[in-house]
């Protein structure tokens, strides 16, 4: 019997450990800012949580997670879209930002502009934000 515990608890062990170092794998993004979750069946239904620590393992507390977003200050755009084998789609110049619609290998996805859209990126000054698939609540 006491072997059977120990084994138990090893195996238990094992699987916590395996599962936390999976957690960053998690995470569309690697944000160096707040992080945000989109919660709900649709854009319509959304609702945010956003952390400013500990993304990967409030991401695990979070059921219908459809969508996730980080902000950086130091940002190239180009080697962002290396790194989600992205493609731009759209490009759309306001007063006050420059929005990139992309499709990239990322989890989530929203139909705009004829097409599979699953990266927003948004330049407003010095700031960038990007989300999968696109900033719900603005920016």
């Amino acid at each position: 019997m006491r072997l059977a515990k120990i084994l138990f608890l090893t195996v238990a062990v094992a699987a916590v450990l395996s599962a936390v170092a999976a957690l960053p794998d998690r995470l569309c993004f690697n944000g160096e800012g707040n992080y945000t979750f989109y919660v709900g069946t649709s854009s319509k239904d959304c609702r945010e949580v956003t952390v400013n620590s500990g993304a990967a393992l409030k991401r695990l507390t979070l059921s219908k997670v459809c969508g996730e977003a980080t902000e950086y200050d130091d940002f190239d755009f180009e080697s962002f879209l290396k790194e989600v084998n992205g493609k731009v789609i759209a490009c759309e110049e306001l007063s006050d930002s420059v929005n990139y619609y992309c499709t990239a290998d990322l989890p989530y996805s929203v139909n705009l502009y004829g097409t599979k859209i699953n990266l927003h990126v948004s330049v407003r000054g010095e700031k960038v934000k990007v989300a999968s698939p696109i900033i719900f609540g603005g920016y």
